[in-house]
């Protein structure tokens, strides 16, 4: 990209109100530049990327400036910032965005994955009284102040791994009380921690034990969404988003419309589980509903496939859940060639213990036939969009929060190239234009 395409986006503003110079980046990882919403087929394989480039962030937390680094300098000589960091060598990305994640929980399933390793089934773990029953049982029984503390540790190794915006799932409550329990964690999280935090209402994430799907959905629609809707109101609450486990055993198409449609008319986004362990027609439900996205999707349908690309219902695909319960990896190359939005996710939870998005991304790309390229787009832009927030995170440009990753590499690729060595080349995590990661331990790659 030519310097005279960025010049328009230069702020000519020189006051003091600047945050955060990041100056002589070997590279500078836009992912977009003309306010693209999401990326699909050509427009993920070749992102916007500079050479020999600094980037300004306002006090405001806003990117104000990027471009090469030379007419950077000259624009801003006059300037004072807060904080500057020299980036000589280095490589900046955005911030990574995991769109799925299950991090307030009690009581680990350590004894599951030994279970699973030989040969238990996840629905033969569930309909045993194991899997989500069984966290649901133990989150119940925890204080809010021991889930939080639970929470905390979770959320900040996600930001240690890059990740400046994370999708929180309630579900590990069903009834009301322990639901709004969960909430009220996030919330509390959302307001003391660095960390971004899409928050979302999953109390149909299994049928509580003595109920039917039927009786379990009566109640979120009559009691839960009427309470939750009441706690927004008021300020005591702030919901994202709305989830369902669309599944057969768990809440099939019908129950999974009345409860999605219900939360979209209280003001949510719909973003639900579907098409996982056996093929239900969520993707088709979701196109139908307009969804902003559907999780896993390793059962989808041709059908789905082509509804969900063109209602532009984004794909969250969640490599680490297929890898680690043994399943067929999702149909990633399928819905990119057909122009899905196609996002990554961590699906963080007890059962797919991962809060690594470069970790992720190396899946994607090793088993789901991702390129690197493809990767970064889905767990930066794409990500974004599947939660609502792409005018204002997933990418490097004027008017955008300025969240960001710098690397000790001079290509950006190292970050998913090297399997598990995002700790030694993640060398500061910024949001909103402050360091809240400074890693000292990096190591030459």
């Amino acid at each position: 990209k030519g310097t005279k395409a960025y010049q328009k986006r230069f702020t000519s503003e020189m006051s003091n109100d600047l945050r955060l110079l990041v100056k002589n980046a070997k590279q500078i990882v836009l992912v977009c530049n003309n306010g693209e919403r999401y990326l699909t087929k050509d427009g993920m394989k070749k992102f916007a990327l500079m050479e020999n480039a600094s980037l300004v962030v306002g006090k405001d937390g806003l990117v104000k400036a990027v471009g090469p680094a030379g007419l950077i300098d000259s624009q801003y000589k006059e300037a004072s910032f807060e904080n500057v960091i020299d980036a000589s060598g280095m490589c900046v990305i955005p911030g990574l965005i995991d769109a799925h994640t299950h991090p307030v929980w009690a009581g680990d399933r350590v004894h599951e994955f030994a279970m699973k390793l030989a040969g238990a089934t996840y629905m033969e773990l569930h309909q045993a009284g194991g899997g989500i029953h069984y966290t649901v049982e133990h989150t119940s029984r925890a204080s809010p102040e021991q889930l939080l503390a639970g929470l905390r540790p979770r959320l900040l190794r996600m930001l240690r791994a890059g990740t400046t915006l994370a999708e929180c799932k309630s579900g590990y409550g069903l009834e009301l009380d322990a639901e709004v329990k969960m909430l009220s964690v996030i919330e509390q999280a959302r307001r003391e921690l660095p960390i971004g935090i899409s928050s979302t209402y999953c109390g149909a994430h299994a049928v509580p034990r003595g109920k039917t799907a039927s009786q379990a959905t009566d109640e979120i629609l009559k009691v839960h969404l009427p309470k939750l809707k009441d706690k927004m109101s008021k300020g005591e609450l702030s919901i994202d988003n709305i989830d369902v486990f669309c599944e057969r055993g768990v809440f099939d198409l019908n129950c999974t419309r009345a409860i999605l449609k219900a939360g979209q008319d209280i003001g949510l986004q719909i973003n639900f589980h579907g098409d996982e362990l056996y093929p239900t027609n969520s993707a088709e439900l979701g196109a139908e509903l307009s969804a902003l996205a559907v999780s896993h999707l390793e059962e989808v349908s041709d059908e789905g496939i082509a509804a969900m690309a063109k209602s532009k219902t984004s794909a969250v695909l969640l490599p680490t859940t297929a890898y680690i319960l043994r399943l067929k990896q999702p149909r990633a190359r399928d819905m990119l060639d057909a122009g899905v939005i196609v996002a990554l996710g961590s699906d963080f939870n007890p059962n797919a213990y991962c809060c690594s998005m470069p970790i992720v991304m190396h899946l994607g790309c090793v088993n789901m036939k991702m390129s690197m390229n493809e990767a970064l787009a889905a767990a930066t832009i794409n990500a974004a969009y599947a939660l609502g927030k792409s005018h204002l995170h997933g990418s490097l440009e004027v008017d955008k929060q300025g969240d960001l990753i710098i690397l000790n590499s001079a290509r950006w690729e190292h970050l998913i190239y090297q399997f598990g060595g995002h700790q030694e080349l993640i060398r500061y995590v910024i949001i909103k234009g402050m360091v809240v990661y400074d890693n000292d331990k990096t190591m030459d790659y």
